[in-house]
């Protein structure tokens, strides 16, 4: 498997195109992407401008795939600039699974 388990920050103003941009993301992922396993956006408990997505992919071209993706491509063209650059913050692309195993995963 492959997992992105990112925060991203959202410029002040920006968070409710930013929310609606990436949950159709997620949702066409996770609905039209065979390799995409989960899609979650979560909402930071303690900044209400930093969410958090978590994504489970089949494996890493699953993953690239989906970084080509038609929805993918218009949401990162629209939200770029809704970001703030908090660099590293995360367990960033490439992370392992531990736990459910792999083959328990649907």
């Amino acid at each position: 498997m492959y997992i992105v388990n990112i925060a991203i920050e959202i410029k002040e103003g920006f968070k409710d195109r930013f929310i609606e941009g990436i949950k159709e993301n997620a949702s066409h992922a996770q609905n039209d992407e065979p390799g995409c396993l989960r899609f979650n956006v979560i909402q930071d408990a303690n900044n209400e401008n930093r969410i958090w997505v978590y994504e489970v992919y089949k494996d890493e071209a699953a993953f690239q795939a989906h970084t080509q993706s038609p929805h993918y491509l218009k949401f990162r063209a629209m939200s770029d600039e809704w970001r703030e650059d908090i660099g590293s913050y995360g367990a960033g692309r490439g992370c392992s699974n531990i736990w459910p195993p792999d083959n328990q995963w649907s």
